[in-house]
């Protein structure tokens, strides 16, 4: 009975995030640095101030994806979630943004994170392939709502989810992560959004380490979600449950579920079975505090792909400079990544397809978000015959590990001239990116046709001020519709 006692003594302690002796007989492994280094620092995280500068790009990255979530819920992949989580009721914990739903935290991030990811309007992390804000902000968002946390704390915690999210694919690298069939987003997006939700819910570091063992257990997501032709369950893999999942493995901590105390080191650890190639499990934790993967993010100035931007970019400057159209050009040559160009040569959706989009472009002198998802255009004759005369060319020489958004374009007119233009880190990339009034253009062509324009500019405002509010919940009554 004492033995019992003893053991039961332990437990509560590790429960309550104390040190723990080791008693006599213990088969519990050590903790490695690189856990412990990672736990604490994600335990900390909501409390600690962020610098001037990640503030400022993170408050670019909130408004971006609030506009993407808020327009996806009007698409098809966000009806379907809508559809989904409506009937389930639960308790009025976190709100659905775009509709009027108030529901369970776990439901809320699902849909959202679908919304997120409905389009491909969402922000990314080139250097780690993945979108973090899509499914790091819902489940933020549900638990801030849930526990009425101000502002800044909320912040905090996305800046810490898009750490966590990248650190996770760096670690894994993510090329040859894709190519062993899995898919960077649904995993390390998976791990940012239960680090965003664990620092809210004020894990203790013993509770982080339990938190990340139940994370790694639902590690999941497969490339094929690729073929989906309606983006609905691409919308659930790269949005939806990572934010599902991610929250839900932080409330399991939260409850006081144990488990094992470090999956990144010891016996057929998390690395074993997901890490395809060599890897150093200490880029987890290198530079946490000092590099901000934050700063790495970029937003797609245009409602497309992201390999498209690069091209788009290049084409739109040379549109402006020398005042040319579809009737004046014989062709287009836009080079560009080659790893890039496999994601969205000639893809049966418009907004991934680099060649239909240069077409459309060059017709419209323009592109919107309308204009970028209207499938029927992808039969029209005129945009047809414009499309032939666009050539997209994979150069290896623009590849890079940063996935920066390059093209060197070459567009050869009638009249016998050839107009040069390249760049080799596009409006949106994190080396060069959006201002805030560039954001508001972007956002209010998503947020006005379910908001309204002035609707649409107060929850602007209100996001672009994040830190002066007090209550998350204040949120809601600008999102719901």
């Amino acid at each position: 009975m004492k033995k019992h006692q003893n053991t039961d003594k332990r437990v509560a302690k590790k429960a309550a995030g104390e040190t723990v002796e080791k008693a006599p007989g213990d088969a519990v492994a050590g903790i490695s640095p690189v856990m412990r280094k990672l736990s604490r620092y994600i335990a900390q995280a909501a409390e600690r101030p962020l610098p001037r500068r990640v503030a400022e790009r993170a408050r670019l990255h909130l408004v971006d994806t609030f506009a993407a979530m808020i327009s996806g819920s009007r698409l098809l992949p966000g009806k379907k979630a809508i559809e989904y989580v409506k009937p389930l009721g639960g308790r009025e914990e976190a709100g659905v943004i775009g509709t009027r739903i108030v529901t369970t935290v776990q439901n809320a991030a699902l849909a959202n994170g679908m919304f997120g990811h409905a389009d491909e309007t969402d922000d990314t992390h080139p250097p780690s392939l993945t979108h973090p804000g899509t499914s790091v902000i819902p489940a933020a968002l549900a638990i801030a709502e849930r526990k009425r946390l101000n502002g800044a704390q909320f912040l905090r915690a996305v800046v810490l989810g898009y750490d966590v999210c990248a650190r996770m694919l760096l670690t894994l690298k993510p090329m040859p992560y894709l190519r062993s069939g899995h898919h960077a987003g649904a995993t390390g997006q998976l791990f940012g959004a239960a680090a965003a939700a664990g620092s809210l819910l004020a894990l203790t570091p013993l509770q982080v380490r339990y938190m990340l063992s139940y994370t790694g257990q639902q590690t999941a997501g497969l490339y094929t979600m690729f073929r989906d032709p309606e983006h609905i369950e691409k919308a659930y893999a790269m949005g939806g449950m990572p934010a599902h999942n991610g929250l839900q493995a932080a409330m399991m901590a939260a409850c006081g579920w144990t488990g094992v105390e470090d999956i990144f080191s010891g016996e057929r650890d998390f690395f074993h079975t997901f890490a395809p190639e060599a890897y150093d499990r200490e880029d987890l934790a290198r530079g946490l505090g000092k590099d901000y993967e934050m700063l790495r993010a970029s937003i797609k100035r245009w409602p497309i792909g992201g390999p498209i931007q690069g091209p788009m970019h290049v084409l739109n400057d040379l549109m402006a400079e020398h005042g040319f159209g579809a009737d004046d050009v014989e062709k287009v040559i836009a080079n560009m990544p080659d790893k890039e160009l496999e994601i969205v040569d000639n893809r049966p959706m418009p907004d991934i397809s680099v060649q239909h989009l240069l077409a459309v472009m060059l017709l419209d002198r323009k592109l919107t978000f309308k204009s970028a998802h209207d499938f029927d255009r992808m039969k029209d004759p005129r945009v047809l015959k414009m499309r032939a005369r666009v050539h997209a060319v994979g150069d290896p020489s623009l590849t890079d590990v940063q996935r920066r958004w390059r093209c060197v374009m070459a567009v050869h007119l009638k009249d016998g001239r050839v107009l040069h233009g390249q760049t080799m880190a596009a409006k949106g990339s994190f080396e060069n990116p959006l201002t805030p009034p560039e954001e508001n253009e972007k956002a209010i062509d998503l947020l006005a046709p379910v908001l309204g324009r002035k609707r649409s500019l107060e929850l602007l405002d209100a996001l672009w001020h994040i830190d002066e509010i007090k209550d998350a919940r204040a949120l809601r009554k600008l999102y719901m519709k």
